[in-house]
C-alpha cells in the first residue's frame, strides 16, 4: 500500500515574482513502484507523471500570472488502483515590487518646541512592507515593518533650528533588489506672532468703526443742523406786531417782531376802541387781526 507522499520545493522559493520558475517534488516511500504522481493546485489537476522506480516525481512551474500561485498538493497512487494518499501542501505568494512611498505631515509648519509627526506609506507593494526614515542621510529611527497596509508613523520633537532639515524615508519588500525612496518634505519655520498684534488689530478695528459711524451721521444730523443755523441767520426782520396793554389800551402800545408766515405777508395787531363804549365810560379793548401786504 502506498504511504503518504512528501511534497518539497527543490528549485526557487515560496515567495515568487512573475515569470519565474519553480521545481516541486513528490516522493512516496516506502513504496513499490510503478507510482502514479499527479499535482493539485486548489483540487485541480496541474499535471501527472508515473514512476517505475524509487525516484521522486519533478514538476516545473511557470508563475506567469497570478492564478498560478496558492495552495499545491501532490497524490501518490499505483496503477489502475481505486486508492491514494496525499501529501501536505505548499503555498506560493506572489510577490509585487514596491510602488514609490509617500512622505508626509499633518502640518508643514511648526516652531521650536513643538512636536510634530512623520508618516511612510506604499500604495502597492507585497505585504509586508518595511519603512526607514531619514534627516538627511542619517536614520532617525528603527526601521518599521508593517505587516497591515498602512502608513508608517514617527513622531518627532523640533527642539532647534538643525531640525528643520531635509526628510525622506524608503520602503522595501521581499521583492528581490527593489528598494523605493520617498519624496523630500521639509518643515518651516512658524512666525510667532506678538501678543499685541491682536490688541493693535483690535483697536483698528474700533477706530475704524468710529470713522464709519461719522461718516453715516454727516448727512442726518450735521448737515441739516447747518442747515437750520444758516436759515435763522440770514431771516430778515418782515414787520413789526403791538401789543396793547389792557389797561392802557389807548396810551401804551409795545412793538415787538414777528416771524413772516410766507415771505410776501405777515400779521400784526393792534387795539380798537369803540366810541359807544368811551361813551359810556367803558374801557374794553378789542384785538383785531389785520393781514397787510409788504412790499420792497
Amino acid at each position: 500500500m502506498v504511504s503518504n507522499p512528501k511534497l518539497a520545493l527543490v528549485q526557487g522559493t515560496l515567495n515568487v515574482v512573475m515569470k519565474q520558475n519553480v521545481t516541486l517534488s513528490c516522493l512516496s516511500e516506502p513504496g513499490s513502484p510503478p507510482v502514479r504522481y499527479t499535482l493539485f493546485k486548489h483540487n485541480q489537476q496541474v499535471s501527472a507523471l508515473n514512476r517505475s522506480d524509487l525516484s521522486p516525481a519533478l514538476f516545473t512551474l511557470t508563475i506567469s500570472s497570478a492564478r498560478d500561485v496558492g495552495e499545491y498538493k501532490c497524490k501518490a497512487e499505483y496503477n489502475n488502483s481505486s486508492g491514494g494518499k496525499y501529501s501536505n501542501s505548499l503555498n506560493f505568494t506572489l510577490l509585487e515590487p514596491i510602488s514609490k512611498p509617500v512622505l508626509s505631515s499633518p502640518t508643514s509648519e511648526a516652531k521650536k518646541g513643538q512636536n510634530v509627526t512623520l508618516s511612510c506609506f506604499s500604495e502597492n507593494g507585497s505585504l509586508p512592507i518595511t519603512y526607514l526614515f531619514f534627516k538627511g542621510t542619517q536614520t532617525i529611527s528603527p526601521q518599521k515593518t508593517m505587516q497591515k497596509r498602512k502608513a508608517a508613523v514617527i513622531f518627532l520633537f523640533i527642539n532647534s533650528l538643525s531640525d528643520f532639515g531635509t526628510y525622506k524615508c524608503k520602503a522595501n519588500n521581499s521583492f528581490p533588489n527593489i528598494t523605493k525612496y520617498s519624496n523630500a518634505f521639509n518643515f518651516t519655520l512658524a512666525e510667532e506672532r506678538s501678543h499685541s498684534q491682536p490688541l493693535i488689530i483690535s483697536l483698528g478695528l474700533i477706530l475704524l468703526l468710529l470713522i464709519i459711524g461719522f461718516a453715516l451721521a454727516i448727512p442726518f444730523f450735521l448737515i441739516p443742523l447747518y442747515k437750520a443755523k444758516k436759515f435763522k441767520s440770514t431771516r430778515p426782520s418782515i414787520g413789526l406786531t403791538s401789543r396793547v396793554n389792557a389797561e392802557e389800551c389807548e396810551n401804551e402800545v409795545i412793538y415787538s417782531e414777528i416771524e413772516p408766515v410766507r415771505g410776501e405777508e405777515e400779521y400784526i395787531n393792534f387795539s380798537v376802541i369803540r366810541r359807544e363804549e368811551e361813551k359810556a365810560g367803558k374801557r374794553a379793548c378789542a384785538t383785531v387781526y389785520s393781514k397787510v401786504l409788504i412790499r420792497d
